[in-house]
């Protein structure tokens, strides 16, 4: 069974747990009726068929929002990231381990 974002049932349950707050911000997730404090589904390689446990996150709408279809690497230069102190030091490891996998990925001139 999947949810409508093609990610599986004990995938799910297993980001849940992981991600309590935003991968990015680390916005406490509430249920509440405030949108802001609400969590979506993030691919952090903005690539729908990379459904792994590395690559499905929970952020907040804004940062969904603001990242949008940009690389995570160029999105941490926005000036939404700048003016909310997001970094590369600052992300959930999750996030951190995308950049590093990148990082390599590119320093190899793949």
């Amino acid at each position: 069974m999947t949810n409508r974002w093609n990610i599986p049932a004990w995938l799910e349950r297993e980001v849940r747990d992981r991600d309590r707050t935003c991968v990015y911000c680390g916005t406490l997730f509430a249920i509440g009726n405030a949108r802001r404090d609400r969590s979506s589904w993030e691919h952090i390689v903005n690539d729908a068929s990379i459904v792994t446990r590395e690559n499905i996150a929970l952020c907040c709408i804004g940062c969904n929002a603001s990242k949008g279809t940009k690389t995570l690497s160029m999105w941490l230069q926005s000036q939404y990231c700048l003016g909310r102190g997001i970094s590369s030091r600052s992300v959930a490891p999750i996030a951190q381990a995308a950049l590093a996998a990148f990082e390599v990925h590119h320093a190899r001139g793949v």
